[in-house]
Formats: C-alpha cells, sequence, structure tokens
C-alpha cells in the first residue's frame, strides 16, 4: 500500500497539475463589453449570438472565443468596394 502511494506521489510531481480555472457568469455590463467588442468589425451574428451564450455561464471563455473569432476575421483578407 505505501509504495503505491508513494507512486502516486512521484506521478503528481512529474505531471504539474495546472490549478482549474473557476467558472464565473458574465455581469450585464461585461456582456456589453463583450457585445461591442464584437459589433466593431464585421462579424457573423452567430459569432456574436454565440459569444453572448457563452458569456452566460463562463465569461473568461467568452472572452477567449471573442479574441480567437477577432484574430481570424483581421487574418482573413477582405475586399472593401467603394461607390463612385
Amino acid at each position: 500500500m505505501a509504495d503505491t502511494a508513494m507512486l502516486d506521489n512521484r506521478i503528481n510531481k512529474q505531471i504539474k497539475f495546472e490549478p482549474l480555472e473557476a467558472t464565473v457568469a458574465a455581469t450585464e455590463e461585461e456582456s456589453v463589453i463583450l457585445a461591442e467588442k464584437l459589433t466593431q468589425v464585421a462579424i457573423p451574428l452567430k459569432v456574436l449570438l454565440q459569444a453572448l451564450n457563452i458569456a452566460k455561464y463562463n465569461k473568461a471563455a467568452a472572452f477567449r472565443y471573442t479574441d480567437k473569432n477577432l484574430k481570424n476575421i483581421k487574418k482573413s483578407k477582405w475586399v472593401v468596394i467603394k461607390m463612385a
């Protein structure tokens, strides 16, 4: 029994577990900030709604989702046509 406990302790030290992220829902004000951040660029409505749905349960994940999508949009090449 003692051998398995020592082995478990050694394994735990080698793996270096990272602390778990606590999930916190976004407040109304934070949801507005999230929406404003997304509406500064042309994004699909689906992305905005998905970010707001994620924010109901996990504020940090919603902002990560938003940043990832904004980064992808900025990488894509947009063609702007100006009317004369």
